[in-house]
Order: structure tokens, then sequence, then C-alpha cells
């Protein structure tokens, strides 16, 4: 890769972090506090689904127009399968579930685990032999997110939406480890595009059924939250996001290490969060185990 190619993989991660990273403080904005709820997170969960869904089965019809559509094969099912369950149902659901309860602030502390979390997932997965620093990264990490979980509140005592955002992490791992097995056969963009459109028989009807029953009485602002996770957390993001690796800059995954702070520093604006000094510390040393974790070596398993 020359210069200039590795200068536009790292221009498109920026834009693609960039649009992940105001995610969270946009879920908050669409589904409201507790004290003041807005749009059902179900809703939100499945009816950014079906937007996309329905922007994807135009795409592919362009793709198909042009004679570059990737159908998928019977063994790739399977892992569509897994991908929608993280990215589609698992991580957007118990997101929105825990952002009615608690700041975007505390989500992007928790969530800055996830690089790491996908890394031991996927070692797992494919039999890997990580090496003892990563193992050490990881339980470091796991034990800073739980130190912030229990300052938050007060004492070790999870709390529901803290469990919420422990399974959001955990399932968005495995769908982006599905994703990653998919991408090489049927490209980048498609991936996304192939899992939301077999998803509208569900992401369809769901919607309509948590779908508000008097819109005029959702705040513009969460229309304005939903609108951007439906059109660029659900999907233009992915298209950088993927555009970005498919140039093949290895730097560009470290890129996503500055997601947690651009969420921290988003959801001031947006919200109006304070962003105390413990939290950023923690997200800070959290961010840093990531890091160090992820420079640290992992052995190929034996071959099954």
């Amino acid at each position: 890769m020359n210069r200039a190619q590795e200068r536009e993989a790292l221009v498109w991660g920026l834009v693609g972090v960039a649009l992940f990273a105001a995610t969270l403080p946009m879920t908050r904005l669409a589904v409201g506090p507790v004290e003041a709820p807005q749009l059902s997170p179900w809703f939100v969960t499945f009816g950014r689904a079906a937007v996309a869904g329905l922007l994807s089965v135009v795409y592919l019809a362009w793709q198909r127009g042009r004679g570059r559509l990737n159908v998928p094969g019977r063994t790739q099912w399977p892992l569509l399968g897994v991908t929608a369950f993280g990215v589609i149902v698992g991580f957007p659901l118990f997101l929105a579930l825990a952002l009615r309860y608690v700041p975007s602030t505390h989500g992007a502390v928790v969530t800055a685990l996830l690089p790491l979390s996908t890394a031991v997932l996927g070692a797992l997965w494919y039999r890997q032999r990580p090496s003892t620093g990563f193992w050490a990264c990881a339980v470091l990490g796991s034990g800073l997110v739980l130190g912030f979980m229990a300052w938050r509140a007060g004492g070790f005592y999870l709390g529901a939406a803290n469990i919420y955002l422990l399974i959001a992490m955990t399932t968005g791992a495995f769908g982006y480890i599905g994703g990653a097995r998919l991408t090489p056969s049927l490209g980048a963009e498609q991936v996304i595009c192939w899992v939301l459109a077999c998803c509208l028989p569900l992401t369809l009807p769901v919607a309509w059924w948590f779908a508000p029953s008097t819109p005029g009485a959702i705040s513009a602002m969460a229309w304005m939250g939903f609108a951007y996770v439906a059109l660029f957390s659900m999907w233009i993001g992915f298209f950088a996001w993927y555009r970005a690796l498919a140039l093949g800059a290895v730097r560009v995954s470290q890129i996503q290490l500055v997601q947690p702070f651009l969420s921290l520093l988003f959801a001031v604006p947006l919200l109006g969060e304070r962003l105390d000094l413990v939290t950023a510390a923690f997200a800070l040393a959290v961010i840093a185990t990531v890091f160090v974790g992820k420079k640290m070596p992992v052995h190929q398993g034996a071959a099954a």
C-alpha cells in the first residue's frame, strides 16, 4: 500500500469512527431518560434496522444491475444469522434499553472494551492461543469496567442497565466476528446490506408493533436521534468503516480506540451531560488496556 492509499484508508476510518461515536448520545436522544421517555427502545432497535434494510434492498438491486452482486452461499447463512443477532438485534437493543437509565457517557466507558471483547471471542472462535499478556489485558480491562460500574452504582451492584451494556458488548462482538468472516467472500459493504435485507421480515413488523401511537407526542430531537441511528449508525457508518478496512490498512483498526472519547465529547453538546474527571480517567485507562492488549501476540491454534 502506498502513502496515498494509506491516507485514504485513514480518512475513511476516521469518518466511520466519528459516525459510530455519535451512536450513544443519539440513541439516548431517541429513547429519552426514564423520567421523560420518548421512543421505545424496541422501536428504535427494529425501526432503525428496518429503514436501513429498505435502503439495503435498493443498494443490492443496484449492485445486481451492475453485475457485482455477491449472493451468499448455503454455508454462509448461519454466519449471516450470527451477524444479524449481534449487530441488528443484540447490540442496539440492549444499548437502547441501558441508555434509558444511564447517561451516554456511562455507556461509552463500558463499551470501550468492545474491541478487546471482540478479540477475546474471536480467539476462542478460531481456536487461537492468546499470550499471557493478552489475557492479562483482558482481565484488567474487564476489572476496570466493573470498577467503574461499581463506582457509579455506589457499591458492587450492577443493576439492569449495566447488565444490558455487558450483553450489548458481548453480542456486538459476536456480530463483528460473523461479519469479519463473511467480508472476504461477499465484500465489505454487501455483508451489512445482506444482513439488513434478510432481517426485514422481522424488523418491519416489530418496528410497526412498537411504533408510537401518537408520533406527534415524540419530540423532534428524539426523531432526529432515531433518524441518525437508522441512516448513519446502522448503514452509512458501516460503508465508511468497511471501505477503510477493505483498503488494507492495518493501522486503521487502531483508530477505533478514539471512538469512546468522541462519544464522551458528543454527549456534552447533544445531551448537556457533564464529563467529570473520574469518568474520563476510567475511559482513558480502559482504552490504554485495549491498545496494549491488541498489541499482544495471539498464536494460531492447531487446525481442526
